[in-house]
């Protein structure tokens, strides 16, 4: 009986010692990249991250596993001893299991039919750092992998930060910022003003503006306030309110009307309030960036969004699950909270303000209108930023220039091109190198 118990525990010693360095490196041909999906593939750049992670996981399994069969050679196994060095080498293979899995899910899917799209989405994000480049160097100097989009079935877009702790890694750091796109959004472009606040969660981060953004914008409502509690809520909102306001400038008026879509809902949702959210009341959300609009000085499209809002919502509001003292403050404190945000200089700026760093002009919302009438014709013009593309398939949604499939496949083939012709260029598709 003895005999069988040893027999049964190097039989587990073994099996272990099999599976303990199956998760160690992903190549593209792992996950299914095919010749003809390599344009739409993440970069060797992303790939080396994702082995980088893995080998130092790797690492850790190696050495839980010499401990495991070293103290074990030679030796009659000791029951428990044999189990408690066991779990620990499992507890490594798990942290291996969960960052091969996330890699491989986000891989394998430029190797489907939602490939195009989704690299469509990454010549988007790249545009993005790239505006920030532009009107401000020196910002951004380190060389940065880009964002990568992947499709989850949840119902809203996310993103996962550079460097940010996942829970779903049981705490490992994410090399490179995730963006998740629900299945359906990702081959409609007119939707991706959502897109745009995603990625202002990571410009957010990357800056270094964080802490300082939180702290400015309690210090500014207590200022007006003198409520501790207002003062609490408001500052939790800052990071949701800036990927907001980032949006308003990486896509203009367009952006703002993607962002209404999304938010509009019965009375019943859009007039609640969850206390501990870290998203403001989605009733305020839509006058915020309307406000944000008439700061960018478009006062007619500021007016439309709000007087549209009012329409759909202001009856219903003696009915509303907010809180008054909030309803009633927030006329007065929204411009506040704006100018901000948004117009006031930050020290991780340089002394820039937001708007110095993201420029936003008239003449550019004429540049995606002209867009948006080109959309109708079946074609895009050539220089237009990525970013704006985007505001002009809204617009021409809007105005409906064009029916809904064409505007999409115009859209999509246009910046899949815009995409293979930057994979040729040293270091664009690789990091957001200046």
């Amino acid at each position: 009986m003895a005999d069988a118990l040893q027999q049964f525990l190097r039989a587990k010693v073994q099996s272990i010692t099999f599976r303990a360095g199956r998760l160690s490196r992903l190549t593209p041909q792992d996950v299914g990249i095919r010749p003809r999906d390599v344009p739409f593939a993440p970069s060797p750049a992303h790939f080396a991250a994702a082995n980088a992670r893995l080998g130092e996981i790797d690492r850790d399994v190696r050495r839980a596993l010499a401990r495991l069969n070293g103290r074990l050679h030679g030796r009659r196994l000791r029951p428990h001893e044999v189990l408690e060095r066991n779990a620990l080498v499992e507890r490594e293979i798990d942290r291996a299991r969960r960052a091969y899995g996330l890699f491989f899910d986000v891989f394998s899917q430029r190797g489907t039919r939602f490939a195009p799209a989704l690299a469509a989405c990454d010549v988007i994000a790249v545009d993005c750092f790239q505006a920030v480049r532009r009107a401000s160097p020196g910002l951004l100097t380190t060389p940065m992998l880009k964002p990568i989009t992947y499709l989850e079935h949840g119902f809203s877009p996310a993103t996962f930060r550079r460097g940010v702790l996942l829970r779903r890694l049981l705490g490992e750091r994410n090399p490179f910022p995730l963006i998740r796109v629900p299945y359906e959004r990702v081959e409609a472009p007119w939707g991706m003003g959502v897109i745009l606040h995603e990625i202002g969660h990571n410009l957010q981060a990357d800056l270094g503006i964080w802490q300082e953004t939180q702290v400015a914008l309690q210090r500014r409502v207590l200022g007006v306030t003198g409520n501790p509690w207002l003062t609490r809520l408001w500052g939790r909102w800052h990071k949701e309110i800036f990927a907001d306001l980032m949006a308003c400038l990486l896509g203009g008026p367009a952006s703002v009307h993607s962002m209404k879509d999304f938010l509009a809902y019965p009375p019943s949702r859009v007039l609640t309030f969850h206390p501990l959210s870290a998203h403001p009341t989605p009733y305020l959300r839509v006058l915020i960036q309307a406000e944000m609009l008439r700061r960018m000085d478009f006062p007619a499209q500021a007016r439309d969004v709000r007087d549209n809002w009012y329409r759909l919502y202001r009856a219903q509001l003696p009915g509303a699950r907010i809180p008054a003292l909030l309803l009633r403050t927030a006329s007065r404190l929204i411009p506040h909270v704006v100018d901000e945000i948004a117009f006031q200089p930050r020290r991780g700026l340089a002394q820039r303000a937001l708007v110095d760093v993201v420029p936003f002009w008239p003449s550019d919302q004429e540049r995606i209108l002209r867009a948006a009438e080109s959309l109708a014709r079946g074609q895009l013009p050539s220089g237009l930023p990525p970013r704006y593309v985007v505001s002009a398939s809204r617009e021409a949604l809007e105005r409906r220039l064009a029916p809904p499939e064409q505007i999409s496949r115009t859209v999509l083939n246009h910046l899949v091109r815009l995409g293979s012709r930057e994979a040729r260029m040293p270091g664009v598709s690789v990091t957001l190198a200046a």
